[in-house]
């Protein structure tokens, strides 16, 4: 095989302020969390966004399809009750990893928090007998952002 003549996925700069961040949905997040998508891939069947947590506020039970890795940029993320109750909790800055099959219940910002995050693979939110609601992988999540981000313009 011709790796030179390979097609290409094409490169991608997005510059944060040039966009508006819009609402996540609020059937996976509480407290008015909001989100910018910066990159889906059906090339790896990943995402990656950037969120703002608002103080109070908090995403909905989710298991991680796949592995994902964090960059917590300003703030307090409790994770699973946070240390107070077994968990863990992310102080800024922070990098973090959650591996594949992580169930995370109630992911809580007691502060004003913003997060980079990738996700590979789908992130699946449950209800409370751990049943999936719904699974947000790259395609979910690029149409979220854009049915989104066509509203409020």
């Amino acid at each position: 095989m011709d790796y030179c003549n390979k097609k290409h996925t094409a490169e991608e700069y997005v510059k944060i302020s040039d966009n508006n961040y819009v609402p996540f949905p609020e059937a996976f997040s509480d407290g008015g969390i909001t989100w910018q998508l910066l990159h889906s891939s059906p090339e790896t069947s990943s995402w990656t966004a950037i969120f703002n947590c608002p103080a109070g506020s908090s995403f909905a039970s989710h298991i991680h399809a796949g592995p994902g890795e964090y960059f917590l940029t300003k703030g307090k993320m409790e994770v699973r009750g946070g240390e107070q109750e077994g968990g863990s909790t992310a102080y800024a800055p922070s990098y973090g990893f959650e591996s594949s099959g992580a169930l995370h219940g109630k992911t809580f910002f007691p502060v004003e928090s913003q997060f980079y995050m990738t996700f590979l693979g789908p992130l699946n939110f449950i209800d409370d007998n751990g049943k999936v609601i719904a699974s947000i992988g790259w395609a979910e999540a690029q149409g979220a952002w854009l049915a989104t981000k066509n509203e409020a313009a």
